[in-house]
């Protein structure tokens, strides 16, 4: 009887043994190497892949630079609707830790040969309401900015250029290069 009960032990805990081998296998996550090493404080590379494809003139993806490090990336989208409601979520990287920004743009007809050479900066925000970008204690800061361009006829071409400004001095710390903007 001793060894009776002595296999049905060593079968039962075999068999254990082999469920809990199985399950623990199965319930592996794979995990790619690019989630392994993410970071939660995105790099400007990450920002840009993560932007999508769209390309203009509806939609644009706004690069600043610097050669010191600091970095800025406009997702600039106009979703096809009848709002007309532009998103401008706006990242910045490497700029005075706990500090705002804010984010301008000025932008002149698409019929001027001089192509952005306009100083009539418009600090944005949401809608009408200018607001700034705050980094934390990085020197890392988003914000979901928007304009509403529906006092612009569809069709309407621009040139747009932005720039990245103290929100204390009003100095410059970034601007981007010309781009060709599309009213949808």
């Amino acid at each position: 009887m001793n060894t009776l009960f002595r296999k049905k032990f060593l079968l039962l805990a075999a068999a254990t043994i082999v469920i809990l081998s199985i399950i623990n296998f199965s319930c592996q996550k794979n995990v790619s190497d690019n989630q392994k090493i993410q970071s939660t404080d995105p790099t400007p590379d990450q920002i840009i892949a993560q932007a999508g494809s769209e390309t203009p003139p509806y939609n644009l993806n706004v690069v600043m630079k610097s050669g010191t490090g600091e970095f800025a990336f406009v997702k600039f989208r106009q979703h096809p609707d009848t709002a007309r409601i532009i998103n401008l979520d706006t990242w910045v990287a490497n700029l005075q830790p706990n500090h705002s920004y804010l984010l301008q743009r000025a932008v002149d007809p698409f019929t001027d040969s001089t192509t952005c050479a306009s100083t009539a900066w418009l600090t944005l925000g949401f809608g009408l309401t200018p607001a700034s970008i705050h980094t934390d204690s990085k020197g890392y800061g988003f914000a979901p900015l928007w304009r509403d361009v529906t006092s612009a006829a569809p069709g309407t071409e621009f040139y747009i250029h932005f720039q990245i400004v103290d929100s204390l001095t009003s100095l410059p710390v970034l601007s981007s290069d010309c781009y060709t903007y599309t009213v949808r």
